[in-house]
């Protein structure tokens, strides 16, 4: 059913449109190149992946700052794997992570075929929750800056989705009222609940197949946003 009277897309980035985990796999790999580390890429990321996913929930509910993060998924990893490594190659690994991950801009399949689809007719937009200094290399690098009239990341806003600050923050940014609003993202409760909670729609990008509210309009590939808009 298509959807009437939206004017305004608010995208989230990471796990949406930009595809982190394939990124970051490929961050990881060039860094313990770099680092002359043996590890088993496949199983590093079998302990990492939930660790980060922990973390980052953490620091959407600020019990963790953004150095924490960084420097604690990394530890809790390698102490999970039975490996020690010290605080200065901890260090080093962390920055380097970020500086690499922001060198790769593999998207979502359908990501450009949908921002071409929408942008004659609606103005485009991004809320992150990630950290202003890599989302901005991260949509140059992936060339699909110049879709987005906006983007406004947690940094700028101080707080975090789905606190709804930001997104009124966001909202103000684009010169958009909520009732004329989309958000599409694939957190549930960052994106979707807090999309709702302000009076904006929202469509749950559910590649993962997660158990949510069957109410909630979700899609699997970013293609099937053409049945609604």
């Amino acid at each position: 059913m298509k959807l009437k009277g939206i004017k305004h897309i608010f995208f989230d980035l990471d796990h949406t449109l930009w595809d982190f985990d394939r990124n970051s796999a490929l961050a990881f790999e060039r860094i313990f190149e770099i680092h002359m580390m043996d590890i088993d890429l496949e199983r590093f990321l079998g302990f990492y992946e939930p660790i980060n996913f922990h973390y980052w929930k953490m620091y959407r509910n600020s019990e963790v700052d953004k150095e924490q993060l960084r420097y604690g998924r990394l530890k809790d990893t390698f102490d999970l794997m039975g490996m020690t490594v010290g605080e200065e190659l901890l260090f080093n690994l962390s920055e380097d992570y970020i500086k690499y991950l922001t060198t790769f801009g593999h998207l979502f399949e359908g990501t450009l075929d949908i921002l071409d689809y929408l942008k004659p007719n609606y103005r485009l937009h991004i809320i992150t929750n990630g950290f202003s200094e890599a989302q901005d290399k991260k949509v140059k690098i992936s060339g699909i800056d110049h879709y987005f009239e906006t983007m406004t990341n947690a940094e700028m806003a101080g707080v975090k989705k789905p606190n709804p600050i930001i997104f009124e923050h966001a909202l103000n940014l684009a010169n958009a009222w909520p009732n004329e609003s989309l958000m599409v993202g694939d957190n549930y409760e960052a994106d979707i609940l807090g999309a709702l909670n302000v009076g904006c729609d929202a469509i749950f990008f559910n590649y993962r197949n997660d158990q949510s509210d069957p109410l909630i309009k979700q899609i699997r590939k970013l293609s099937e946003l053409k049945s609604y808009l």
